[in-house]
């Protein structure tokens, strides 16, 4: 299995072209990163979306979405994430593949112009974006933000992240702070734009069955930027004295959630991040973990109950739905559960099932276009350089011995329960 990326460093940007005949189309990703900052924060969550509205030539969303149709129905969207410390902003462009079609239109050609054009040629004027468009996504953004409140699944995975890093860039919520959105103006919003598109550390993804040379030289043609220098963000400090932290916060639910916060130390491309998958899929990544067994299976006291990585800032993260009463209980049966990961109370059928399961899902993440190239960013954030064949083969590798070490480093931090009663202690 190869998927060969060919980087290269052009002038202010990084480029990746992974040719292949997999997919039918073509799939252009620019990602932006820059550190997380409370200052920031908010204009980012909002650029991309006043971006992808318009452009100097299609200067509005409708004419834009036809000028999409008319390139074979090509689909353009964004948004805004974490990875680590790191705020990323994405725009991607999925179109077909010229190859294919009788119609010998450069497509490629055209859909890279395109996104070149979203990102360099905005609807502006003045050194300030066009107001209504901004105004029109100041709402959007507010909604998308009220809507994690409404949803208390994420709501509760967001609270927990914030109390577990208070003091950490990791703790800001993705989408900014809807108190600082009406603050944002046209121009100042603009000028921030100009700041990223000079400071962020820009990466630039063509994945699809295209020739390399033929679209590094069409890059070189429509991206004209300067060197830069990134700024790097200082990783938080892990804490070796943790004090577990719990938080018990009270709103009208009929169903709690019950969120649990572990530091491990360990983040993507590190020597025992391999055993930390395995350890995490025994523990609660999967339907045969512990978590899902003995807390939702064996004793019925979750709707839900898993385990997840937050891969690079080190967190090992659990979420589950119960009843508001039954939180004493499960959270004795989820302790009792780590415990007995940390003692090996498990079997070695256990760990070759794990290993299987880990590597499905990293197989089916590669046969999507985006998941790949999701997976090529790992390497980006992390300054690290892992093939996908060789996270398989790491996987393979994982030693009993190796998945006991790192239960080592996992360290109980916060414990965060949203209820709907009085708890009793």
């Amino acid at each position: 299995m190869s998927h060969a990326n060919e980087i290269s460093t052009e002038n202010g940007y990084t480029l990746h072209i992974v040719p292949t005949e997999k997919y039918k189309t073509n799939c252009i990703v620019w990602k932006m990163k820059a550190p997380l900052e409370k200052e920031t924060v908010t204009k980012r969550a909002l650029l991309p979306y006043v971006l992808q509205s318009s452009t100097e030539q299609f200067k509005n969303a409708p004419l834009l979405r036809a000028y999409l149709e008319e390139l074979y129905g090509a689909s353009l969207f964004v948004n805004v994430g974490k990875k680590g410390e790191y705020h990323i902003m994405t725009f991607s462009l999925e179109i077909a593949n010229e190859k294919f079609l009788s119609d010998p239109t450069p497509l490629l050609e055209k859909g890279l112009r395109l996104l070149m054009d979203i990102l360099f040629k905005p609807h502006a004027s003045n050194n300030a974006f066009n107001d209504k468009e901004v105004e029109q996504e100041k709402r959007t953004l507010k909604q998308r933000i009220q809507s994690l409140n409404d949803d208390k699944m994420k709501y509760s995975s967001n609270r927990l992240v914030e109390e577990m890093c208070k003091n950490e860039p990791y703790g800001l919520e993705v989408n900014g702070d809807e108190k600082e959105v009406d603050a944002i103006t046209p121009a100042s919003l603009y000028e921030y734009y100009q700041y990223a598109m000079q400071n962020d550390e820009l990466d630039l993804f063509v994945v699809g069955d295209v020739d390399p040379k033929y679209v590094q030289s069409l890059c070189r043609q429509l991206v004209k930027l300067q060197p830069r220098e990134p700024k790097v963000q200082a990783s938080a400090h892990v804490r070796q004295d943790i004090k577990v932290n719990e938080v018990i916060e009270k709103q009208a639910i009929m169903q709690g959630k019950l969120n649990i916060g572990y530091r491990t130390g360990i983040t993507y491309g590190d020597d025992d991040y391999y055993a930390l998958q395995v350890f995490n899929g025994i523990f609660g990544g999967f339907s045969h973990s512990k978590l899902f067994m003995e807390v939702r299976e064996k004793n019925s006291l979750a709707y839900y109950a898993a385990s997840r990585l937050e891969s690079h800032k080190g967190l090992l993260i659990v979420v589950s739905g119960i009843q508001n009463e039954n939180y004493e209980k499960t959270l004795t049966i989820i302790n009792e559960q780590m415990e007995s990961m940390k003692k090996g109370d498990f079997s070695d059928d256990i760990i070759v099932q794990t290993k299987a399961v880990i590597e499905n899902q990293l197989l089916e993440t590669v046969d999507n276009a985006y998941g790949l190239i999701e997976i090529l960013y790992h390497n980006v954030v992390s300054k690290k350089h892992v093939t996908v064949d060789e996270w398989l083969e790491k996987i393979k590798n994982v030693t009993r011995e190796e998945i006991l070490a790192v239960g080592e480093k996992v360290q109980l931090d916060t414990i965060y329960f949203l209820t709907g009663s009085e708890v009793q202690k």
